[in-house]
């Protein structure tokens, strides 16, 4: 028995003893699962199993949906704000199940006293985002609230779209064997936010990658079933994406931290606050799981879309390996275990 099979330890959840929701909560980690596990979807007879970015309607298996709601402060930051960051969020979740967009609902809850102007240039955005991702918006709701109900204003969207007739990726479709491809760097949408929000001054040299994602996952639809798993790593990062599909999928995942790219500012950054790129959330980059006959072309082909222009092979799913595990080979040939984030390092970053 190696010492990687020999130690298997994993900090418990913690317990709460205040029975209170915390922000870590709403992190896309471990806490968010147990808060899923334990209280919403039991409460909302929900089906266990894989939970997807996107759900197949019943009835309707080539019609997908999915909802998000943003809550970003700032609402401005360099590469987007809140409206667009709508669109882009729920055109993404569509696509991670292999999705075009058909149309968008967006409800919005605006603090009383937010000046016309702001909401103006965030509606001005959203509408701009929609039509650049030729998806409609189709109906909506507002609501205003007293003054410190929200901060400012939230938006909620849900989408509609249909599914590419080869393409079914599912979080529970990773294989032994499968490459770990990645369309882009990571890390530069939660350090932008964090920068512009904190006054830290990294805004100058890094903007978010917010970006949709829809023309990428149509650009892989010739590979068909060959694209076993797509997933957009917004909270918690590559780290928790990761680990999500070696826990849906039942499999070990390995990837290479050479291979990783983060820009020189994000890991500037992240070392100055204490961060780990892989935790730090992304709005403009997928992470995708393909046959290993298939692995070439689907990075020529990604590299042929402007949002994939910087793809990359960053790992694979060995044939053999702890089933749920992420495994990272540091840069001088050690192993460490990517664990599930835990909480929220970075809170409303989306």
């Amino acid at each position: 028995m190696n010492a990687m099979n020999a130690m298997n330890i994993e900090c418990p959840v913690p317990h709460h003893e205040d029975e209170v929701v915390l922000l870590g909560h709403g992190a896309g980690g471990r806490l968010t699962a147990e808060l899923l596990d334990t209280l919403v979807l039991p409460a909302l007879d929900g089906e266990s199993g894989p939970l997807e970015d996107a759900a197949l309607l019943p009835g309707h298996p080539d019609l997908v949906v999915s909802t998000d709601s943003f809550v970003v402060s700032p609402l401005c930051f360099p590469g987007g704000d809140i409206g667009s960051l709508a669109v882009h969020g729920t055109v993404n979740d569509l696509a991670m199940r292999g999705a075009w967009p058909l149309a968008l609902s967006v409800a919005l809850i605006i603090e009383e006293g937010l000046p016309l102007s702001e909401l103006s240039s965030v509606l001005t955005s959203l509408g701009k985002a929609a039509r650049a991702a030729q998806v409609p918006v189709i109906t909506g709701d507002t609501k205003v609230v007293n003054r410190g109900a929200v901060d400012k204003i939230f938006i909620n969207t849900t989408g509609m779209g249909k599914r590419h007739r080869e393409l079914h990726p599912s979080a529970s479709l990773a294989r032994p064997g499968d490459a770990v491809l990645l369309s882009g760097p990571i890390g530069q949408h939660g350090t932008t936010v964090l920068s512009t929000r904190e006054g830290l001054g990294f805004e100058s040299d890094i903007i978010s990658d917010s970006q949709p994602l829809h023309r990428l996952v149509q650009a892989l639809a010739p590979l068909g079933s060959h694209v076993h798993t797509l997933r957009d790593p917004t909270r918690g990062g590559l780290a928790a994406a990761l680990n999500e599909i070696a826990r849906d999928s039942s499999v070990a995942v390995e990837i290479e931290e050479s291979d990783v790219p983060v820009p020189q500012t994000v890991a500037s950054a992240c070392d100055l606050l204490g961060l780990d790129p892989l935790v730090v959330a992304n709005e403009g980059c997928l992470v995708a799981f393909i046959t290993p006959s298939a692995a070439d072309d689907a990075l020529a082909l990604m590299r042929s879309a402007p949002e994939g222009k910087s793809a990359v092979r960053i790992g694979e799913v060995p044939a053999h390996g702890p089933s749920g595990r992420v495994t990272l080979r540091t840069l001088v040939g050690a192993r460490r275990v990517v664990d599930m984030p835990l909480g929220e390092q970075l809170p409303r970053i989306c």
